[in-house]
């Protein structure tokens, strides 16, 4: 059966080969592999022992053996190429006022490929640019946009923890990270401790979060009341890795206890407030054992208009008072 490899190009990025079972290929020898219609040339990183389900291996590239001297000069030829096929680029892109940024090339062992790498905020369109390179290196040119996780992946570096970034050691796939795995790991949301090297969320809080939600399920969450050796408490702090847990006892004194010593406490009720605090809290509102106020009377309001002020209408089945009448209108016939 064939073997399933990790094969690394000069340009950083990472591929999937398949080998024959009887060919002797050791970690970091270099390789001559066939693919579409050119060969090329890579350093083998890794056999991968358990090759995934579903995997298309006709699709693979194919490794034919190890490179002798005559290829190994081959590829050192066509990596100092592939500088000067920079060069060129970059002075296209600028003639023709792209908004990209070239990262690098990389030429076929037999030179029937260059692949140039590059990274930009959208889309753009380097139709015009493809045609003048190809006039320009006479061969046939692939662009490839890749994202700013894929740009760090390819130069490398070393991560906050010591270790050898992520990205360019074992990652292949970069998937959806958000905030919410920070803090449900605990973590400080401060950009300077969620945030890696490319300045996108770190991709561990990815690939570690089940473990931590398996750490989690018989951890108390922070508020919450307990029962510790010391007597009852409500945890203020804890940390999922060492499976500590700091409780602020009644007493008010802060104490570590491990995940162990602990049971979680449900209260029958709130805890009371002292008297002073009640009475503090009431202020002015007691008066002799009462709690309402004394209210003094209400102040009738005049109304300049004649109406009548409220709770004094007539009821409505008495008659409405007759209208006044004056003197010349009552009886006419006086004046003359």
């Amino acid at each position: 059966m064939d073997r399933l490899l990790t094969i690394k190009l000069d340009n950083g990025s990472l591929l999937e080969a398949k080998a024959p079972a009887e060919l002797e290929l050791k970690p970091h020898e270099i390789c001559v592999f066939r693919r579409d219609f050119y060969t090329d040339a890579g350093e083998m990183i890794r056999e991968i022992p358990e090759p995934p389900e579903g995997i298309d291996w006709g699709a693979l590239p194919v490794v034919l053996h190890v490179a002798d001297n005559r290829e190994l000069a081959t590829a050192n030829d066509n990596f100092m190429r592939s500088r000067g096929a920079m060069r060129t680029a970059h002075e296209l892109v600028g003639n023709l006022g792209l908004a990209m940024k070239l990262l690098n090339a990389h030429y076929s062992l037999d030179g029937k490929l260059v692949v140039i790498q590059f990274s930009a905020d959208g889309r753009v369109d380097f139709r015009e640019l493809v045609k003048e390179l190809s006039r320009a290196l006479c061969t046939r040119i692939e662009l490839r946009q890749i994202g700013v996780r894929d740009e760090t992946g390819i130069y490398g570096g070393i991560a906050v923890c010591g270790q050898q970034l992520c990205c360019s050691r074992f990652l292949k796939e970069f998937n959806s990270i958000n905030v919410k795995m920070a803090k449900e790991q605990d973590l400080s949301l401060t950009p300077a401790t969620i945030s890696g090297a490319c300045g996108r969320l770190k991709c561990c809080l990815k690939f570690e979060h089940e473990g931590y939600q398996e750490l989690e399920k018989d951890m108390p969450k922070r508020g919450s009341w307990v029962e510790t050796p010391q007597g009852r408490g409500r945890v203020c702090d804890r940390n999922l890795l060492t499976r500590k847990v700091s409780v602020q006892l009644e007493t008010g004194n802060i104490a570590n206890f491990l995940c162990s010593e602990i049971t979680l406490h449900v209260p029958e009720s709130r805890p009371r407030i002292s008297n002073d605090r009640q009475q503090q809290r009431n202020g002015g509102n007691n008066n002799g054992g009462n709690g309402n106020r004394e209210r003094g009377p209400r102040r009738e309001r005049n109304n300049d208009r004649g109406e009548k002020p409220r709770g004094e209408e007539p009821p409505p089945d008495s008659a409405p008072a007759p209208a006044p009448v004056s003197a010349e209108t009552e009886n006419p016939a006086q004046g003359e």
